[in-house]
């Protein structure tokens, strides 16, 4: 069984996606599900483009994870049982493609290949949804009033995530009927999005399509918290991503003061810090659009029992940067960050002079780290 998954915010670029890939293989079906108000799961399931079963399940506790468990899991089950050979999953709005693909893998009873994770959007409506402060609720893409998720938090997720970008005007420019597409707006979308998700291949409906290219292992690497990825172009259009690192541990106070500096105006800061108040700890930052925050993300390896390993060349086994960062001193230990936003937002030299300016000095090397009586609160956001 082959299955693939899409996932989006709307509506109408999930459908043409769908039916798009639906017609990529021979022998396939299409489902879509939509989780209404009320906890009431709507499928509906298309072949050759004809609908031929629509549904609708009330959850006794809907939300979009238990839709998934529940419905989308089972259905797949049901269709493959009945020799389908490709199964094309549309998700319900504002359900991670991960989240699906892990639901999949642990409750189908068959063997299953996913040839492809596609998140389908309306480039033009990228900016705006990456910078807008409201919840997905807020903003009409979920009916669950606690999915406190932004649709930047969504769809940077999401990057990670996927192989590939289906891009398509979006239900609102449909019912208008603007015709987006090619139009400056898009094209500036797109240009994002080669920023945002460089490793994925961007299909518009006049581009081919490449199917079978889902990698497990690299999609969660990419997803890692602290992990950076950046485009392999550096050539400065209207967005650029500036990467800088500061190989000395960070003075808390000084970087709590500089972080406002570094995230205002980006649309995508992301990387792993080393705070001289938790110098033991990979602290991951992340700025999204409005929302910056910080988390723990466990030991520095060199700070784990996995160090040992390291002068045997195995260093960061399982962890690429670890890997590809070891440093003899210091081990992964080491500040990396990546900001992306508007070229005219976004000074290299003004990145790299905050990032400098929080390093400890020699002096400040030399102190115990019990001293820092301002630790960085990994709860502090903007």
């Amino acid at each position: 069984m082959h299955l693939t998954v899409v996932s989006s915010l709307d509506s109408q670029c999930r459908e043409a996606a769908t039916d798009r890939l639906g017609r990529t293989h021979t022998n396939s079906v299409v489902v879509l599900h939509d989780l209404l108000d009320g906890s009431l799961v709507l499928r509906r399931v298309y072949r050759g483009g004809q609908l031929f079963e629509r549904e609708s399940t009330l959850l006794e506790h809907g939300c979009l994870s238990c839709t998934v468990r529940l419905d989308v899991v089972p259905t797949a089950e049901r269709l493959a049982a009945c020799g389908f050979d490709h199964i094309v999953l549309g998700l319900p709005p504002g359900v991670a493609a991960g989240m699906a693909v892990a639901e999949l893998r642990r409750g189908l009873s068959r063997p299953a290949v996913v040839d492809n994770a596609v998140l389908a959007l309306d480039p033009a409506e990228l900016d705006d949804q990456i910078w807008d402060r409201h919840t997905l609720f807020e903003s009409g893409f979920t009916s669950m009033p606690q999915d406190e998720r932004t649709s930047g938090e969504f769809l940077i997720g999401e990057f990670g995530q996927v192989d590939t970008v289906m891009v398509h005007p979006g239900l609102g420019a449909v019912l208008a009927g603007d015709p987006r597409e090619g139009s400056q707006k898009w094209l500036t979308g797109v240009e994002l999005l080669g920023e945002l998700a460089p490793h994925a291949a961007v299909v518009g409906a006049a581009d081919d399509f490449q199917p079978g290219c889902f990698d497990d292992a690299e999609a969660a690497a990419r997803n890692r918290p602290g992990v950076v990825r950046v485009p392999a172009n550096d050539t400065a259009g209207s967005f650029r991503t500036v990467l800088h690192r500061a190989a000395r541990p960070l003075h808390p106070g000084r970087f709590r003061e500089a972080l406002p500096h570094l995230a205002v105006g980006t649309h995508w800061l992301r990387g792993r810090l080393w705070i001289a108040s938790a110098p033991t700890k990979r602290i991951a930052v992340q700025g999204i659009g409005p929302r910056v925050w910080l988390e723990s993300t466990g030991s520095w390896m060199a700070d784990s029992a996995e160090a040992a390993i390291a002068d045997t060349g195995a260093a960061g086994k399982g962890d690429v940067d670890a890997f590809l960062d070891w440093h003899p001193s210091h081990g992964d230990r080491g500040t990396v960050l990546a900001v992306t936003g508007r070229t005219e937002d976004i000074d290299p030299d003004e990145i790299r002079e905050l990032l400098e300016g929080c390093q400890l000095t020699e002096a400040e090397m030399a102190m115990d780290s019990g001293v820092w009586d301002d630790p960085l609160e990994l709860s502090d956001a903007l």
